[in-house]
């Protein structure tokens, strides 16, 4: 893995996150924000703008790709570059939450 991408994806932005989280089946964008806000429920809301910069520099990136296009939505999947940045933070999260639960 490029290690200026995984400086750019680690830790990763909640927006991130939850675009890969929820790219792992194919999605759209307004799909992406409708998933995310009944997930958290209602927690976290993806701003389009936001949310649409961070598709087009992940799609760059080459952590997701473009698959078709339905009813004039584009329509993505995360990649397996994508899939390893996202191992990677969920190992870092779980690290946090492991340490959080022991005694100092």
């Amino acid at each position: 893995m490029d290690r200026h991408l995984k400086k750019v994806y680690v830790p990763m932005t909640e927006t991130a996150f939850y675009i890969l989280l929820c790219l792992k089946k194919p999605n759209h964008g307004y799909g992406i924000v409708q998933t995310v806000e009944k997930m958290t429920d209602g927690e976290v809301r993806l701003a389009p703008g936001t949310m649409y910069g961070s598709l087009s520099k992940m799609e760059k990136d080459g952590l997701i790709q473009f698959i078709k296009e339905e009813d004039k939505r584009k329509i993505y999947q995360i990649t397996n570059l994508g899939s390893e940045i996202l191992q990677i933070e969920l190992k870092r999260i779980e690290r946090l939450y492991r340490n959080s639960q022991e005694e100092l």
